[in-house]
């Protein structure tokens, strides 16, 4: 990427509030395998299927969440994890820890492996990746007000352990 004008040499910006991530779109080498992961294991909804070759996922019915397409990785190898650059992973938030919880409790009966677990003050997460091996967030957000901050109130995260039996209890 080479823009012509320098980010510096523009005035501020800064974007607005209410701004978000609306989707993530992923190449993935087997649709159909993606489809048992995304569809059948997280439970994602099939908005369009497009000839064979892509996917459109949603939670709740809206046009997508979840792009997934063989356009140009059809067979393909893996994401690689490192010495690339490239997305480190796409994060699906849950609107509880019950919630979390549930999903959590089943990737664990369905054996799928988990990268890793953590609290972040602000939220709790686990990682995994996708059989593409695109890496995964799937976490829940504190309310805003138990958000660890300090006595100035700027926002201090962390990673600790997150506490796994606490939250299994909370599966549906």
């Amino acid at each position: 990427m080479n823009p012509t004008t320098s980010a510096a040499a523009l005035p501020p910006y800064t974007v607005p509030a209410g701004t978000g991530i609306g989707h993530v779109h992923l190449q993935v080498t087997d649709l159909e395998r993606a489809l048992g992961f995304y569809r059948d294991l997280l439970g994602f909804e099939v908005m369009l299927l497009a000839g064979g070759q892509a996917a459109f996922l949603s939670a709740g019915g809206y046009h997508h969440h979840i792009g997934l397409n063989t356009w140009h990785s059809l067979g393909g190898r893996p994401a690689p994890r490192e010495g690339v650059a490239g997305l480190y992973h796409a994060a699906i938030l849950y609107p509880t820890r019950a919630g979390l919880a549930t999903i959590v409790q089943r990737l664990l009966q369905a054996g799928y492996p988990l990268r890793g677990a953590s609290d972040h003050g602000v939220s709790e997460a686990i990682y995994l990746d996708d059989p593409d091996g695109n890496g995964l967030e799937l976490y829940w957000d504190r309310p805003r007000a138990e958000w660890p901050t300090t006595a100035t109130g700027e926002l201090t995260m962390y990673t600790h352990a997150l506490d796994m039996q606490g939250l299994l209890k909370l599966a549906e």
